[in-house]
């Protein structure tokens, strides 16, 4: 018969405590699902320059497709980064919440640490910077507000990412009347504003008004060495006209967001829980692909990012990309 002490031994361990009592307890797993063979493929073919990613990460319906099939969905937001970029073609990762808000210097460096040195961000700028009135309809004060921007969003997204700050995007939503009927002093207020932001700071700008893709607008892109953000969406001209006004810049980023023919929240309910290309897109897939060919020939990185909301599913969305992608390689 064991004495007391072998009890004691092989049963149940206390609680640890803390210094101010039990410690909480570590949170659940979130594993990687398991990648098949055509998956590891594709991964390996694609080349380095190459960063394909989705807007977000934390989507219970990718489950089994991105994390383990018994992933705890409550854990995704704040535990499902590593599980998201140990994915084969997942090199990269839209951080859409500092759209609504900006977010401090030490969540950057909690998100950076998740993830391998290769991984790459695209960080969405504080929208109070680049919407011009406020919901009331009075002018908005922030509204392309430098000393902000470099305070409150690229110093922070800098500092907490480093190298692993792939782009961070100024994000237009669509302007309005008073705005979009005057493009040349948009791109005026433009100029002064990118001007003004560090030399070299990896930043492009995004539009969501056709009139205010113009010559001027180029130009004040070119003069401040800000690129383009390239985009798929119903309210802009397609990847190839957008190429013919503003041309390649690098490093080239575009966003495939929205299927032609609803408004987010259509799509949104269409296509949840974005687990299965509902709407295929073949030509923006077949255009993106094309650019992402024309980028690497000239020498330059590109990263592209997909939304749930431009097929069903964006995690599917990018296998079919990368077949494209290795389907015209292996013609070559």
């Amino acid at each position: 018969m064991r004495d007391e002490s072998s009890k004691q031994q092989n049963g149940p361990r206390p609680q640890q405590l803390g210094l101010f009592g039990p410690l909480d307890p570590p949170p659940p797993r979130v594993a990687a699902a398991a990648a098949d063979d055509e998956l590891r493929r594709l991964g390996a073919a694609l080349p380095a320059a190459v960063a394909l990613g989705t807007s977000s990460w934390a989507f219970a319906g990718w489950r089994g497709i991105v994390y383990a099939p018994d992933a705890p969905t409550a854990q995704l937001s704040r535990h499902g980064l590593g599980a998201y970029a140990n994915h084969p073609l997942l090199r990269a990762v839209g951080l859409d919440r500092t759209f609504y808000a900006p977010i401090a210097t030490t969540e950057f460096a909690a998100y950076a640490a998740q993830v391998p040195d290769r991984f790459r961000f695209l960080v969405k700028a504080w929208n109070a910077l680049t919407t011009p009135r406020l919901d009331g309809g009075a002018p908005n004060p922030h509204y392309l507000d430098v000393d902000r921007a470099i305070d409150e969003v690229l110093a922070p997204a800098v500092e907490g990412l480093g190298a692993k700050l792939g782009t961070l995007v100024f994000q237009f939503p669509p302007q309005g009347d008073e705005v979009a009927r005057a493009p040349s002093a948009f791109a005026d207020r433009l100029h002064t504003f990118l001007t003004r932001l560090p030399a070299g700071a990896p930043c492009a700008v995004e539009l969501r008004d056709a009139a205010l893709l113009t010559r001027a607008y180029v130009d004040a892109l070119a003069a401040s060495g800000v690129r383009h953000g390239f985009v798929v969406h119903p309210r802009m001209p397609s990847l190839e006209r957008q190429r013919e006004l503003v041309g390649l810049a690098a490093p080239v980023t575009v966003r495939w967001m929205l299927h032609a023919g609803f408004a987010y929240e259509q799509a949104k309910a269409r296509y949840q829980p974005f687990d299965r290309i509902v709407d295929g897109d073949a030509g923006s897939r077949g255009a993106i692909a094309t650019l992402c060919r024309d980028a690497l020939a000239l020498g330059t990185s590109v990263m592209v990012i997909v939304n749930n909301k431009a097929e069903g599913s964006a995690p599917q969305s990018i296998r079919e990309l990368a077949r494209v992608l290795a389907d015209a390689d292996a013609a070559r």
